[in-house]
C-alpha cells in the first residue's frame, strides 16, 4: 500500500538524508583521525566531565598539542628514529 504523503513534501526526505550523511561524515572522520593516530577530542571531553569535573577540560587546539607532544616526544618536532 502507498503511503500517504506529507503534508510538507519531501522536507522529510531531505532531513533524513541530511541526517544520515552528516552521520556518516562525522563516523568517516573520526575512523580517519583514529587510523592517522589523533585522538578523539569528544570522547576526552566526556572523559573529563565523568571523572575531573572540578577541572575545566583543555580547548581542542590544547588537546592536540599536548597529544602530539606526548607521540612525537616533546617539543623538538617530530623524530623519526
Amino acid at each position: 500500500m502507498p503511503r500517504p504523503a506529507s503534508p510538507s513534501g519531501g522536507a522529510d526526505l531531505f532531513c533524513a538524508c541530511r541526517d544520515a550523511l552528516t552521520r556518516w561524515g562525522r563516523d568517516a572522520r573520526r575512523t580517519a583521525g583514529l587510523m592517522v593516530g589523533q585522538p578523539d577530542y569528544d570522547a576526552y571531553v566526556a572523559h573529563a566531565a565523568a571523572t575531573h569535573p572540578d577541572q575545566a577540560p583543555l580547548d581542542r587546539t590544547a588537546f592536540f598539542r599536548l597529544h602530539e607532544q606526548r607521540r612525537f616526544g616533546g617539543a623538538g618536532g617530530f623524530r623519526c628514529c
